[in-house]
């Protein structure tokens, strides 16, 4: 196993949980992927939503204070984290196994997309 996610500055072990969760197991798979593609994974493995945590997340992967996002880079980023929430939001969340067999032979209502 690598290096822990809580090892990097201001990410701590809830964030270090919400990657385990999302499939992000250490540190190094976290800044191959980058904060956005990350945050996506999170999203998308339930985590809720929350501007704060995407942008600190951009913010320690660079290695700078997690308040140091300020004026137009914020706002590049508010722009992009709402992008990602919108586009997370219209994707229906993948089926299980057994929910996957329940709905082949017809036994699940029709999901809305």
């Amino acid at each position: 196993m690598g290096t822990p996610v809580s090892s990097i500055r201001n990410l701590g072990p809830a964030v270090e949980a919400a990657c385990a969760r999302a499939g992000i197991p250490d540190a190094e798979t976290l800044r191959e992927l980058g904060a956005h593609a990350a945050y996506a994974r999170l999203l998308r493995a339930g985590t809720k939503p929350h501007f704060i945590g995407y942008y600190v997340m951009h913010m320690a992967l660079q290695g700078r204070p997690w308040n140091d996002c300020q004026g137009k880079e914020k706002e590049a980023l508010r722009a992009r984290f709402d992008a990602l929430c919108a586009e997370v939001a219209g994707q229906a969340a993948p089926l299980s196994g057994l929910e996957a067999v329940l709905n082949e032979i017809g036994v699940l209502p029709p999901r809305k997309t």
